[in-house]
Formats: structure tokens, C-alpha cells, sequence
């Protein structure tokens, strides 16, 4: 299949663990400084005392499916169960809280931030104090491309679900927190580099408006995790790390191939029984249909979610079956990476040799990946179903190619109107070609195309500040696409105030570059968490002009040494 993506081708809290009241007093002036409450939700009860605090009462996934009988703690295959029992393996050496979600912790799991500085909050975030049993799951997937058998949670482990005041449950897991029976010859472990990555780049999503996975805390000690980074025979002794995310389901494509691909049928229907009753409100569980509209609308879900990383330069590493969410949000943050110069063919990811997962070919994976759970589904189809499947995923192509154009309308401040199709895809496509071609910040490109006024769209109103637009301008089509893009605007009668807001709101001017990642980490390393969380509070405006980012270079051209930054999958 040709690419369906052809268009665009043309907080410091603390230093050391110490009691709750040792840690209020040392820790009081940075508490004031990285936890501020959301105005917006004061009216919420949040529990001030983490042991006023626990799990649901009725653990829905404990009580809904097999958990395999085996406990104790080996590498096995396992048959017949979603889940095993296994505990966290703590960390032991110098742990450390090094960042909190402010917002997790009180919008989501009705806590006070300051909650955060209690010795028992870090005993729990570091798997040391069980509310519930806590639970691996067992699924399989496609690894680039191939069926890699079981996988399941090799290094994490769930700990609990919560329902907040809302009624929202959620799912939480420890990542990084040592052996299941599914880590194959891994150790379970986690190191602070990926840690780091994986808790700023969830919230980071999260503010950009894509549905993502959680960060409620991130904890780093001195524990020693040996790895070989780009598995070039080069080991080194690195730091362990425990991210505490959650999210509404951990369920992914893989959670269904395995039972599947083991011919456990009727398991098989339990647990896709269990996803469409409890996440997809909108289906009748007594349909005879309800597999095809599941299917239907994971097909649609997912075509968005992909827009949605397309539209910030989002590219996620590893696609595999196994990180993709039946819920279609982001999951599993490993070797991701954002567009800097707009590279179609970027692959963040070095142990993707052959360019499996580049930007440009993301929506061709998710059609990949669906066709995989359509298989899947096979076995709960009958025969005329089989085939309204096939019909179903074929229509996934025209559904991304809609929603695309919308989404870059959008950044563009223009409307999606179905008389204007051929039009405003050679505008897209002749503005991404000219990118392409000339180099320039994806990021930067979209958001000053909106901060400067559409009739100083030119070379000669381009100044040194809009250095990503005087780049572009130096493209031989750049003054003929600029007439065309007026062209279209006025079609619309829309103000130049109405463009600039559409524009701001929908292009951020801050991403997570992987230079502020790298930067955030070595500080980490060095135990000083200062910069994590000052980086962290600004991803939580990427729309807004913040002058501390500003101060940072978060918006400038990214610095020379970058060009040389490379992420695997070794964490």
C-alpha cells in the first residue's frame, strides 16, 4: 500500500528522603514555587493526608478476568489470563521525588499537591506501600513488522485503579519498577533518561491537546541499571528510575492479538466484552454488531490521534501493535522525538534501521495496525462480518485524509470547506515541500505564519526574529504560495484578529525538544531537579509567549550540538 500520507510528500521537592516534617521544612520555599493550585478546581474536596487517600474499593479488572496462578516472580510464558500477580520491586539506594503533576495529583486522583512531600506518598510511587494487589499484563504484538509472540508488561507494573469525583477511573502503574514475568531478558528497570522523557513529554502532550497517558510523579535513586544504549556492544551503569503514570486503559492492540494468536476465544470475548462496556458508552454490549462499530470507531479514534501527532511534529518511535491503545491515546514513550527542520522521513528512533516509524509514515502504521486488530477480531465475526470489517478499515485512509486537512486548515487559521479540497491540499502540500526543501522549523514556521499580520507575509517584512518564516522565504515558490494563501483567507471573510487567534491557539510556540529533554536529563543526573520542573511548567503553556522560555532559547533555533543527540530503545 502507498503511503496514505502522499499529500505531504508533494518540581525540586527534594534531595533526599527524610520524614514527612523534615521534608515540609526543607523543601517549603521550592513547594511555593513548583506547586500552584488550579484556581479552576478549588471548589473539589482534595485529601490534604495521603492516608486519607486509597484505591477503589472494587477493583474491576481483578474482579473480571483470570490472573494466572502462578506467583511467583520468574520470566514464563503464560497462557489463559490478561493479568498475573506481581509486586514491585522498590528501589532501594538515595531515592529521590524529583517532579510532580501538580494537575494529576489533584484534578485526577483528588489530592493535595503538597501531599506529594509525605514520606508515604513516596513509599507508594515507589511501589513500597501496596493499597490492592498489584497486576502485570500479559498481551503480544507486531514488532516492526513482525509477530514477536507474548511481550506483556516487561517493567510495569499496575498498582491500582482509582474513580475520582468525577467518576473518571483510572488505571495507575509503576514503570521502571522491576521484574515481571513478562521482561523476556530484560531486569524490569528503568532508567532516569527515559523516566524523564516519558513524565515531561506525557504532560507535554497532554497541554498540546492529544490524548496521552498520565504522569502523576517521577522518582530517581543511585540504584545501578546497566545498559547498552544503540546496542553497540558499549555497556555502561546508568541510574533506576519509577514513573508513576495512569490512564483510563492500559489495553492496546496486543491485549487482543495474543489471545487470539493462543486460540483463547472465549477470554478473547470477555475482555473485548469489557473494553467496548466500560470505554465505549455508546455501544450496545447486547449488539450483535458491537465488535464491527468497536472496530469502526478504534479505525476513527486512531486516525485522529495520528492527525493530532502530525499536526505538532509528534513522532512516537515505536508503533509496534503493542503501544497502541485500544483508546487510541498516546502510550508507552520510549525513543519518540518532534520535528525541528521539517524532515518527512525523521526517524527519532536509532534501532529503527530501515525507517519503519518516520513522520511521514505514521498514518501508514496505524492502517497497519488496524488491520492487525481486524484480524484479531476475526474470530467474533461471522463470515458477512469478516467482510464489513475490510470495508470498515479501507474507509480509514478517506477518514485520515479528512481530518488531516482539517487539522493544517486549522494551523493555517482557514475553515475546512469540502468545495475547496483540491485547492487547499496543494496549499498544504506546496507549503510543506517548501519547508522540506528549505529546511525550516516545523514549529516555528506554523506559529509565525500566524504572529505576524497576513499582508507582511514577505521577504522583505521578515525580520531576524521570525527566523523560521526568513528561511522559508527564501524558497523560489515562497511569494507565489504566500498570493495563493491570501487568496484563500479572503475567501473566507474572516478578520486578521480572527486568523491570528485561530492560529496561536492551534500552533504552540513550545514543543519538547529532544535538546531540552537532553538538557533536562543531565541535570537530573546530577541530582538538581530545578530545571525538570521549571521545563515542566512551561510545556504546560506551549500556546502562550512566556519570557522565562523565551530566555531558555525554547523558541529559538535549536543549538548546533542537538544535531548530534540519538535515541534508542535502550532504557
Amino acid at each position: 500500500m502507498k503511503y496514505v500520507f502522499q499529500l505531504i510528500t508533494l518540581l525540586t521537592i527534594s534531595n533526599t528522603i527524610k520524614t514527612s516534617k523534615e521534608l515540609a521544612c526543607d523543601n517549603i520555599n521550592l513547594l511555593e514555587k513548583f506547586i500552584k493550585y488550579d484556581t479552576c478546581h478549588l471548589h473539589l474536596k482534595v485529601h490534604a493526608n495521603f492516608a486519607d487517600w486509597n484505591l477503589a474499593k472494587k477493583q474491576l479488572l481483578q474482579q473480571s478476568f483470570p490472573i494466572e496462578k502462578e506467583t511467583r516472580n520468574y520470566v514464563r510464558r503464560v497462557s489463559d489470563c490478561v493479568f498475573s500477580a506481581v509486586k514491585p520491586i522498590p528501589l532501594k539506594s538515595n531515592v529521590q521525588l524529583a517532579a510532580v503533576s501538580n494537575y494529576v495529583l489533584r484534578n485526577i486522583l483528588d489530592l493535595d499537591p503538597t501531599v506529594a512531600l509525605t514520606g508515604e506518598f513516596v513509599a507508594f510511587a515507589g511501589g513500597e506501600k501496596l493499597l490492592t494487589t498489584s497486576l502485570s499484563h500479559r498481551y503480544g504484538g507486531h514488532q516492526f513488522g513482525y509477530w514477536s509472540g507474548q511481550l506483556g508488561d516487561g517493567r510495569a507494573v499496575m498498582i491500582g485503579e482509582y474513580v475520582n469525583q468525577r467518576g473518571e477511573r483510572y488505571e495507575l502503574q509503576l514503570k521502571g519498577s522491576g521484574l515481571t514475568p513478562y521482561s523476556r531478558r530484560g531486569d524490569g528497570r528503568a532508567v532516569i533518561r527515559s523516566s524523564v522523557r516519558e513524565f515531561l513529554c506525557s504532560e507535554a502532550m497532554f497541554y498540546l491537546g492529544i490524548p496521552t497517558s498520565r504522569a502523576a510523579s517521577l522518582l530517581v535513586s543511585d540504584d545501578p541499571v546497566v545498559r547498552d544504549m544503540f546496542y553497540d556492544g558499549h555497556r555502561r551503569t546508568e541510574r533506576g528510575a519509577i514513573v508513576l503514570r495512569l490512564a483510563e486503559s492500559w489495553f492496546r492492540i496486543g491485549s487482543l492479538e495474543i489471545l487470539a494468536d493462543s486460540k483463547e476465544y472465549e477470554l478473547l470475548k470477555n475482555l473485548t466484552d469489557f473494553v467496548i462496556s466500560h470505554y465505549f458508552k455508546t455501544i450496545n454490549v447486547s449488539s450483535a454488531d458491537r465488535y464491527l462499530e468497536f472496530f469502526s470507531t478504534v479505525v476513527e479514534e486512531t486516525a485522529q490521534m495520528i492527525v493530532l501527532w502530525q499536526s505538532v511534529g509528534f513522532t512516537h518511535g515505536v508503533c509496534n501493535t503493542d503501544n497502541f491503545s485500544l483508546l487510541s491515546i498516546t502510550i508507552d514513550y520510549g525513543p519518540f522525538g518532534f520535528l525541528e527542520e521539517y524532515n518527512p522521513d525523521f526517524v527519532p528512533n536509532t534501532s529503527d534501521d530501515e525507517g519503519r516509524y518516520s513522520y511521514e509514515k505514521q498514518p501508514d502504521v496505524g492502517y497497519f495496525n488496524l488491520n492487525k486488530l481486524r484480524a484479531a477480531l476475526e474470530p467474533l465475526l461471522t463470515q458477512k462480518q469478516k467482510k464489513q470489517a475490510g470495508q470498515i478499515l479501507n474507509v480509514y485512509i478517506d477518514i485520515y485524509k479528512t481530518k488531516f486537512l482539517k487539522v493544517f486548515l486549522k494551523k493555517l487559521g482557514l475553515t475546512f470547506d469540502i468545495k475547496n479540497i483540491e485547492e487547499d491540499e496543494q496549499l498544504i502540500a506546496i507549503l510543506l515541500k517548501m519547508m522540506s526543501e528549505t529546511k525550516s522549523d516545523f514549529t516555528m514556521t506554523f506559529r509565525q505564519l500566524g504572529e505576524l499580520p497576513i499582508n507582511k507575509l514577505n521577504d522583505y517584512g521578515i525580520t531576524r526574529f521570525y527566523w523560521a518564516l526568513k528561511k522559508l522565504s527564501k524558497h523560489k515558490w515562497y511569494t507565489e504560495w504566500i498570493s495563493m494563501y491570501k487568496e484563500r483567507f479572503f475567501k473566507e471573510q474572516k478578520s486578521e484578529d480572527e486568523r491570528k487567534e485561530i492560529m496561536l491557539n492551534t500552533n504552540p510556540r513550545y514543543i519538547l525538544r529532544n535538546w531540552i529533554a537532553q538538557s533536562v536529563i543531565e541535570k537530573v543526573e546530577k541530582n538538581d531537579f530545578t530545571y525538570l520542573n521549571r521545563v515542566s511548567k512551561i510545556l504546560e503553556r506551549p500556546y502562550e509567549y512566556q519570557d522565562e522560555a523565551e530566555a531558555l532559547g525554547f523558541a529559538s533555533p535549536p543549538p548546533e550540538w542537538s544535531k548530534q543527540l540519538k535515541v534508542s530503545c535502550s532504557s
